[in-house]
C-alpha cells in the first residue's frame, strides 16, 4: 500500500442553523487503504461520507484529491464509485445493463462495454447473470451487483454507505470477506460508514471513530480494540469492564479494597477519581495457586450468571471487595477453559487481572462513580 495521500480532508464542518453535524473533521487517507468510519447514529460518519461524495456541502474546510481540490465540485466531477444501503438499482434494466450504465456514455464500443460487465459479474460471483432483472436476485446478489456497477469506470475512490446492514448475519459476513478480498485484489482506495464494530474491524486498514460530529480516534483495528484512546472508544468498541477508582500516585489505583498499578500516558495526581478500562479476555487463570496472596490484579469472586456465545461463553463474576454497587466483572473464556477451570454460576472463582492492559482515564468532574 502506497503512502502517497489518495483523499486530504482538512477543517470540514457541517451544520444546519445552530446543530453541528460535523466539528472540524481533519483526516488524510492513502492511496490503496480501506478506512472504516465507525460511530452510533447521528455520529456524521454518512453526513462526511455524503460530502466526500458531493452529495452535501460542506459548511466550512477543503477536500483534495489526488492533488486535486474537489471541494465544491459537483458529483459528476468527483472521481468515485458509490455503493447505497439500499442497492439503489434500477429495476426496469437488467444486470448487464445496471453495471453498464455508467460506462454507456464512455465511448466505448458495445463490445468493450460488455467484456468490462462480463470481467465485474465475474468478479463479484454472478457470471451469466446479465439478462436478469433487479427483482430476480437476492438481497446479496443485489448488492454485488450495485459493487459491481461501482466499480465499473474503475474509480480512484470507492465509496460504500452501509452496504451490509440490510442483510442477514450470514450473508453480511460472507459478502463483507469478498468485497475485502475484492479490494486487495483491485487495490482502490475505500472508505466504509459502518455502525458494526466486528464489521469494521474485520476489514478495515484503519479505523475513524466518531462521535457527535467529531473524531474520537484513528487506528489500525488492533490499535482501537487495545489502546482505546478516549472512554466513549473503550466502552464503544467491544466489551470492556470499567473499575471506578482512585489513584494513588506512583502510577497506582484503588478500587475498594483492591490495589492495582496501571500505566497512564499522563499519570493523575495522587486523590484523582479516575476509571479503569479492562477487556473481558484481559485476565490469568493459569497457575494461581502457587501465587503471592499479595499479587497485583489478584481477585477472587462469585459466577452470577454466564451466557453463552457458541465458541466462547461470558460469565458475570461479583468480585470480592470492590466498591459497594459495583457491576459484576465480565470474563471470557473458551468452551474448553470452562470445562478446565469449572467455571459455572454460583461458582467461586479465582483469577487474576491482565494489568498491563488497564487503560487509564480521569473522570471528568461531575461524573457519577
Amino acid at each position: 500500500m502506497s503512502a502517497s495521500p489518495c483523499l486530504v480532508l482538512e477543517g470540514i464542518h457541517k451544520h444546519w442553523g445552530d446543530f453541528r453535524a460535523l466539528d472540524g473533521i481533519d483526516l488524510t487517507i492513502a492511496r490503496g487503504e480501506f478506512v472504516c468510519f465507525l460511530g452510533p447514529s447521528g455520529c456524521g460518519k454518512t453526513t462526511l461520507l455524503r460530502i466526500i461524495a458531493g452529495l452535501e456541502t460542506q459548511s466550512a474546510g477543503r477536500l483534495v484529491q489526488e492533488g486535486r481540490d474537489i471541494s465544491r465540485l459537483p458529483p459528476v466531477e468527483r472521481d468515485y464509485g458509490i455503493v447505497f444501503q439500499s442497492y439503489a438499482l434500477f429495476p426496469n434494466l437488467t444486470i448487464g445493463e445496471n453495471v453498464a450504465y455508467g460506462l454507456v456514455n464512455g465511448g466505448g464500443s458495445r463490445q468493450a462495454i460488455a467484456r468490462r460487465v462480463d470481467e465485474l459479474l465475474d468478479r463479484v460471483g454472478l457470471s451469466g447473470s446479465e439478462a436478469k432483472y433487479p427483482a430476480q436476485m437476492s438481497g446479496g446478489q443485489q448488492q454485488r451487483v450495485a459493487l459491481a456497477r461501482a466499480l465499473a469506470t474503475s474509480p480512484g475512490l470507492l465509496l460504500l454507505d452501509e452496504p451490509l446492514s440490510a442483510l442477514d448475519a450470514i450473508v453480511r459476513v460472507r459478502l463483507r470477506n469478498e468485497i475485502r478480498a475484492l479490494q486487495r485484489q483491485l487495490g482502490v482506495t475505500t472508505i466504509m460508514v459502518t455502525h458494526d464494530q466486528e464489521e469494521a474491524l474485520s476489514v478495515a486498514d484503519r479505523i475513524v471513530v466518531m462521535n457527535g460530529g467529531r473524531i474520537e480516534q484513528v487506528g489500525t483495528p488492533l490499535e482501537i480494540y487495545r489502546e482505546p484512546a478516549t472512554p466513549f472508544v473503550a466502552d464503544f468498541v467491544g466489551k470492556c469492564n470499567r473499575l471506578e477508582a482512585v489513584a494513588e500516585g506512583g502510577g497506582w489505583y484503588r478500587s475498594g479494597q483492591l490495589r492495582l498499578p496501571a500505566r497512564a500516558s499522563t499519570e493523575p495526581a495522587a486523590g484523582t477519581p479516575v476509571t479503569l478500562y479492562l477487556r473481558p479476555e484481559d485476565r490469568r487463570l493459569e497457575g494461581l495457586d502457587g501465587l503471592d496472596p499479595a499479587t497485583p490484579g489478584l481477585c477472587q469472586g462469585r459466577v452470577d450468571a454466564v451466557e453463552f456465545l457458541g465458541g466462547n461463553c461470558l460469565a458475570s463474576v461479583r468480585v470480592d471487595g470492590l466498591p459497594e454497587g459495583s457491576a459484576p466483572l465480565l470474563l471470557q473464556f473458551s468452551l474448553n477453559q470452562m470445562d478446565e477451570f469449572g467455571v459455572q454460576a454460583g461458582r467461586t472463582l479465582r483469577f487474576a487481572l491482565r494489568t498491563d492492559r488497564l487503560r487509564v482515564f480521569e473522570r471528568a468532574e461531575g461524573q457519577a462513580a
